[in-house]
């Protein structure tokens, strides 16, 4: 659904082939969506087949035709229906990297906070990305603003794992971090 949303949503901006697609999504909205060259073809096929967009060959100058998509009336009013979704949806976040801290005990400490130290700084290096690229207006700048939010709430979180991991870490002990409730499996959340 969010990848039908966002093909569609860019579309109704203006008509434009597939590889331009990737590029505006790699460009400006990958920290929203991942999606690779192989999908979004297969997704532009699908959304044609269902008649929500059109499609039709353009040639520039020498260069091979290429299929230059575009919104119709019916991918108006999905697009409609899909973005009042999105919006009203709760989609949970997903941490691929909290797996591995389900299973930090495993590690000593001073590794395990080498590790956690090398995260910081890819974090760190990202945000600074994000503090450095030019203000978008508009819409665009609201997910922009949220993934640095983000990523500043993941650096203070981060520090704070640091924190209880050099002073009190040890394993088989839960963290306590400042400002989260703690709760033992064995009680009710």
């Amino acid at each position: 659904m969010e990848r039908e949303l966002l093909l569609l949503g860019l579309l109704r901006h203006e008509d434009m082939h597939g590889y331009r697609l990737v590029e505006l999504i790699e460009r400006d909205l990958s920290t929203c969506a991942d999606v690779k060259k192989p999908t979004a073809y297969f997704l532009l096929a699908k959304l044609a087949k269902a008649g929500l967009i059109a499609r039709s060959r353009s040639r520039e100058g020498k260069r091979p035709p290429k299929w230059v998509y575009r919104l119709t009336a019916e991918g108006e009013a999905a697009f409609q229906r899909l973005l009042r979704q999105n919006l009203e949806a709760h989609l949970p976040a997903k941490f691929g990297g909290d797996i591995g801290l389900a299973f930090l005990e495993a590690l000593g400490v001073e590794e395990a906070a080498e590790h956690l130290l090398r995260r910081r700084d890819a974090i760190a290096g990202a945000l600074e990305g994000f503090r450095a690229a030019p203000e978008h207006a508009g819409s665009l700048g609201l997910v922009l603003a949220h993934q640095r939010l983000h990523l500043e709430s993941e650096l203070r979180w981060i520090d704070s794992v640091l924190t209880w991991l050099r002073g009190s870490g040890r394993a088989g002990i839960s963290p306590k971090l400042p400002g989260i409730p703690h709760h033992t499996p064995n009680e009710a959340s």
